[in-house]
């Protein structure tokens, strides 16, 4: 009649916790709980990887401050945002999520979708 199937905690830091499930439907997906306070992301992608061209997250709980630069031609936008809301990040665009408040985040990706399109700013 039913399953009850456990989200398991794949990692957990002093920002909180990373939690995966997998179904043969849709694939892994990643459900982050993250601390008020807490700064996540701080990366790009380049739009090579099809999950993140663009990337979506949403934003299923709480209030986080959404800060966006792009690596071309260095504009810049901050934006706070309120769950529940999804996000749509285009490539080249490096990103950061700061949790306004403890904050559930669910991407629409696994962490191995994206690992080779990842890139990190030495200045950011």
């Amino acid at each position: 009649m039913y399953r009850i199937i456990p989200i398991t905690e794949k990692a957990a830091d002093e920002r909180g916790s990373t939690h995966y499930f997998h179904t043969d439907r849709t694939g892994e997906f990643i459900i982050a709980y993250r601390k008020a306070g807490s700064k996540n992301g701080r990366h790009y992608h380049k739009g090579t990887a099809p999950s993140k061209n663009p990337e979506q997250i949403i934003i299923m709980q709480g209030t986080a401050t959404l800060t966006c630069y792009d690596v071309r031609d260095q504009r810049e936008a901050t934006v706070q945002v309120q769950a529940p809301v999804l996000i749509e990040i285009e490539p080249w665009i490096w990103h950061q999520v700061v949790a306004d408040t403890d904050i559930i985040v669910f991407e629409l990706n696994g962490l191995e979708d994206a690992k080779d399109d990842t890139f990190r700013l030495d200045d950011r």
